[in-house]
């Protein structure tokens, strides 16, 4: 590497696990290393299911002390989720975890005061009933909110306990449906209908913008030596991931795939269109005026806590099975909320094809493969409808995150979207993150620029499509019950 080498520092939070990256970066070269990684265990209290955020912020610092001299950290984690703080600026509690019971309802509450098309019209966003709004509307009764002064969503308040310093980013805020993404700004006659004091949440800032720096008491914790500054990134991990697609054009669909696949188009308008909230689909903020118009479909969650409930079997082997058996036998709505709670997994899916009357998986492999054909069946209508309803052509499908290292997952999703799908990078949430730093320090150029040494730097898998997509229709179809 050059002289002009800097090391930035991801804090990178899923649904699972936190780490903690290092980007080694100058203008011909990007290595990405890890430094620490954690565990993210949510725990159910009796007041429901809860995040320790404690835990959490306490792995963050012992990653930042195994990264050793960085130049700048930048942190991103999941979306809608928050922490709440009394006018002093403690935490009021352990942030709700948007898997929990307290939104059941809720949706049709907010509906009779501003009907869905409505706040679709001015927000954008799909329905799913963890947004941040909801959450808010079934939280509104209690005293926990009465005392809240302030609001800050997962990363700003990481971002806010390392500096002191309190922000509200703007890629992750557009998750929340309380952003318009026309103006890329607070959807002020959504909160006013809804009672929602914007008030608590604190000025909006965006990927680049400076955060602050590493208080004295953090520099002390980490054994780093200061001033050290916080960079504000793209904080919702998909706008990260994003950022990080390989993409040489604009003819792409891009899949982040991994607790959650987020399959969809990068466009520069949204698309507010009643046909597209009839899809489900979402338009939420990326980088440089960008709008990530995508579906969420539940993803590799359903493997997730099928392994879980199978007692964590070798998961090469089980994919390995899975493979062998018969391709589309039996598949479900990957988009169901029904899949949404944790718990019994396997007989959920199972119940799920007895119910549309397919024949029932029974064994892991059977489950197995009836999910991963189920989520390139998703991935394969996601892309279709995004074409379709934003009238934008696609060439190639580029997948990021985790689920690149399930190759039958990757290599099923060609098949089904007729389409070259292009895997990598692997990190794509912490690469786009140590980028947007790189971007801020004057490394690297605009985004063009940053996805150009992704190419240059970053292994890829290219999987072609093979037969044709009929036996898809017929599976969708079926599934449809026509």
């Amino acid at each position: 590497m050059s002289a002009r080498v800097r090391s930035y520092a991801a804090v990178d939070l899923g649904a699972s696990s936190g780490r903690v990256m290092v980007g080694r970066v100058d203008p011909d070269s990007l290595e990405l290393s890890e430094a620490h990684r954690f565990p993210n265990r949510p725990v159910r209290t009796p007041e429901g299911l809860r995040w320790d955020v404690l835990a959490l912020y306490d792995g963050v610092l012992e990653g930042l002390r195994a990264a050793g001299r960085v130049d700048s950290v930048g942190i991103d984690s999941w979306a809608v989720d928050y922490g709440l703080l009394d006018a002093d600026g403690a935490l009021l509690g352990n942030p709700v975890h948007y898997r929990d019971a307290r939104t059941e309802g809720v949706a049709e509450k907010v509906w009779a005061s501003l009907p869905a098309a409505e706040l679709y019209a001015a927000t954008g966003l799909q329905y799913a009933p963890f947004n941040t709004l909801y959450q808010l509307t079934a939280a509104a009764s209690t005293a926990q909110l009465a005392h809240a002064r302030r609001l800050l969503l997962i990363p700003d308040l990481l971002a806010y306990w390392l500096t002191g310093v309190q922000g509200t980013e703007l890629t992750n805020a557009s998750t929340t449906q309380l952003i318009d993404p026309r103006t890329r700004d607070w959807a002020y006659g959504v909160a006013d209908r809804l009672g929602i004091d914007l008030g608590l949440f604190a000025p909006l800032r965006g990927p680049g913008d400076a955060a602050g720096f590493l208080t004295p008491d953090v520099l002390d914790a980490t054994g780093l030596t200061g001033p050290v500054p916080v960079t504000t990134v793209g904080s919702h991990d998909t706008a990260s991931a994003v950022a990080a697609v390989p993409a040489t054009d604009d003819r792409f669909a891009y899949i982040s795939t991994g607790t959650w696949s987020l399959a969809g188009l990068e466009l520069t308008e949204p698309v507010l269109t009643e046909e597209s909230r009839a899809a489900n689909f979402t338009n939420e903020l990326g980088l440089d005026g960008t709008v990530r118009y995508l579906r969420n479909i539940m993803g590799l969650w359903l493997l997730q806590e099928s392994v879980r409930a199978w007692g964590d079997p070798d998961l090469g082997g089980l994919l390995l099975d899975a493979a062998k058996v018969p391709a589309l036998r039996s598949v479900v709505d990957a988009g169901d909320a029904a899949f949404l709670a944790p718990g019994r997994m396997p007989e959920r899916i199972a119940e799920a094809c007895r119910a549309s009357g397919q024949p029932v998986p029974e064994s892991p492999a059977q489950i197995t493969r009836c999910i991963l054909d189920s989520l390139a069946l998703a991935h394969r209508e996601a892309v279709a409808d995004a074409e379709r309803l934003a009238d934008r052509p696609v060439d190639v499908v580029h997948m990021v995150g985790g689920g690149t290292r399930n190759a039958l997952l990757c290599q099923l999703t060609a098949d089904a979207c007729g389409l070259p799908v292009v895997a990598g990078p692997t990190e794509a949430s912490a690469l786009g993150n140590v980028l947007v730093q790189a971007r801020a320090d004057g490394l690297v150029g605009d985004l063009a620029g940053m996805r150009a040494l992704l190419v240059r730097t970053q292994p890829l898998t290219r999987y072609e499509p093979r037969g044709d997509t009929v036996r898809w229709r017929a599976a969708r179809a079926r599934l449809a019950g026509g």
